[in-house]
């Protein structure tokens, strides 16, 4: 299996925001704003499967384990939108991610 990757995240979302730019409006930091809003009220979704169904159907049931990462989706979407809004290129996303691993590992 290849690595899906941000960079890949993000060509497919900008292909989805050129093809529905008349309706959605373009990428802009207002946009962006309203993607972050967007994403918690997915990640909200997910969190409702898990308060409603509890961890074991997410491991055990396909079909909730389905519905679960499809939200999960959802918010890796709406993430790259507000990425893509900001100019946020996958490498300076991948050079601050690990700059702030290396502080978390030395924190405590």
């Amino acid at each position: 299996m290849s690595q899906f990757g941000f960079e890949e995240m993000q060509a497919i979302q900008k292909e989805l925001q050129e093809k529905y730019l008349e309706k959605w409006g373009g990428l802009s930091p207002k946009k962006g704003r309203d993607s972050l809003l967007w994403m918690m009220i997915e990640a909200g979704e997910a969190a409702d499967i898990i308060k409603k169904q509890g961890d074991a159907p997410i491991l055990e049931d396909p079909e909730t384990r389905r519905h679960f990462i499809e939200e999960m989706c959802d918010v890796m979407m709406y993430f790259n939108d507000a990425l893509l809004c900001y100019s946020i290129a996958p490498e300076e996303l991948v050079e601050v991610y690990k700059e702030k691993h290396r502080r978390n590992m030395n924190r405590w």
